[in-house]
């Protein structure tokens, strides 16, 4: 339980001044309470304890305010990392882009002691961790869980939900992701967009790093995934880090529990014509400039430019954020349990809906907050050992879902 850990934080912010770790910090102050006697200790941290001192201002409150402390850290100082990750059970990493500042706040984690968090989106760093520090921390008991935001919780989980929801042996899942904006309309904070620039720059790096694991093909049960489209407009492959975190659940599902594969396609929904329209030209705009310096210097200055908005310096307003909604659609298929999985045709079909708040500054600090508080009640339902996990793997087994479903992200058969 809670009250068991001796080091003097349950839980350290780190980054907490950042675009969202701010939120992060508002979303622990909201439920400090919810813990066993309400005794929640926590802190921030980060390079600037002014900076923090106006977070906590705004998170915490004048009565909570002296029950938070400040502890400052950098990424580019080792001794201080350390220090910070000594006196904490888990570190909340919110400092990115990952593929430049995250591996630090990794290695000192598994190094003293802290278990890991992050909210990475960038699979090339995700994968990396895994390949990079997953022994050293098993041989550590240090649980290091990326991706755990809304990339790609709702994903990720959603495909366990589905799993656990159908009745016989599931073995394929589409999502079909839609955003909802109010008459304010929305936007992302430019911190994603330069993860995006950088992701697909790097394109053939994350290629390489796949083929080191020289892991073997799954076995697939049933016929093999083909893309269906069961929302009603204008669909595109998620380009976002989805895909790659629900395979990796489902890798360790097979191998360490011999489940069978649940193969998954991600799809977002883009409107209609002149959504479409859009997204072409921005594409090629992308993909032409993303190939040189030059161009990735101009798409990182000029992240409104090139994107009709959807991405900003200044973010999105509370407003913004207040009208913002999103909606995943799971469409999964499989073998009822009166039929045999290796003979004959999937008979079985299930639809399920993962729905929540804004996305980025919202639905994120609430996904790693649960995600948090999930770990520190309910450490003998995660995997057994520790080391690198996605959400899918890590938490397959705790009560995730159904926190999650009492905090405005809500999971539910259709």
């Amino acid at each position: 339980m809670i009250t068991d850990y001796l080091v003097p934080y349950h839980l350290v912010i780190f980054g907490a001044s950042g675009f969202t770790g701010q939120f992060v910090a508002e979303e622990v102050a909201r439920t400090a309470s919810e813990v066993p006697g309400g005794s929640l200790k926590w802190a921030v941290a980060g390079r600037s304890r002014q900076k923090l001192e106006k977070v906590l201002e705004q998170a915490a409150g004048p009565e909570l305010r002296t029950e938070v402390d400040i502890l400052v850290a950098d990424v580019g100082e080792p001794d201080s990392l350390a220090a910070m990750c000594k006196q904490a059970v888990i570190v909340l990493n919110c400092v990115g882009p990952y593929r430049f500042y995250g591996e630090p706040v990794v290695k000192a984690c598994v190094e003293n002691g802290a278990h890991h968090i992050d909210i990475c989106g960038e699979p090339q760093f995700l994968e990396g961790m895994q390949f990079k520090y997953n022994s050293q921390a098993a041989d550590s008991g240090v649980y290091v869980i990326g991706s755990c935001g809304f990339d790609s919780i709702p994903a990720d989980m959603g495909v366990v939900f589905t799993r656990d929801q159908f009745m016989g042996t599931l073995t394929t899942v589409e999502s079909f992701l839609t955003v909802s904006t109010g008459p304010d309309g929305g936007c992302i904070h430019d911190g994603t967009w330069q993860s995006a620039i950088y992701g697909f720059a790097d394109g053939q790096k994350l290629l390489s790093l796949r083929r080191k694991f020289n892991h073997k093909p799954l076995p697939t049960v049933g016929s093999k995934l083909k893309r269906s489209n069961e929302i009603q407009q204008y669909t595109v492959p998620f380009m976002g880090s989805d895909p790659s975190v629900v395979k990796r659940s489902q890798r360790f599902m097979v191998e360490e529990h011999q489940a069978s594969q649940v193969q998954y396609g991600a799809y977002a929904g883009v409107g209609g014509v002149v959504s479409v329209a859009k997204l072409i030209f921005a594409g090629m705009m992308f993909w032409l400039l993303v190939k040189f310096s030059f161009g990735r210097n101009l798409l990182i200055k000029y992240p409104e430019l090139f994107t009709f908005g959807t991405f900003s310096k200044a973010g999105p307003s509370r407003k913004q954020m207040d009208g913002t909604s999103f909606q995943f659609t799971f469409c999964g298929e499989g073998y009822s349990e009166d039929q045999d999985p290796s003979k004959g045709n999937p008979n079985g079909k299930i639809r399920v809906l993962v729905q929540g708040p804004e996305p980025g500054y919202v639905a994120t600090p609430i996904a790693m907050v649960q995600a948090a508080l999930t770990m520190l009640n309910e450490p003998s339902s995660l995997p057994k050992k520790g080391g690198v996990y996605t959400p899918g793997a890590a938490f397959a087994k705790t009560t995730l879902i159904d926190r999650l479903n009492k905090h405005g992200i809500q999971f539910s058969v259709m």
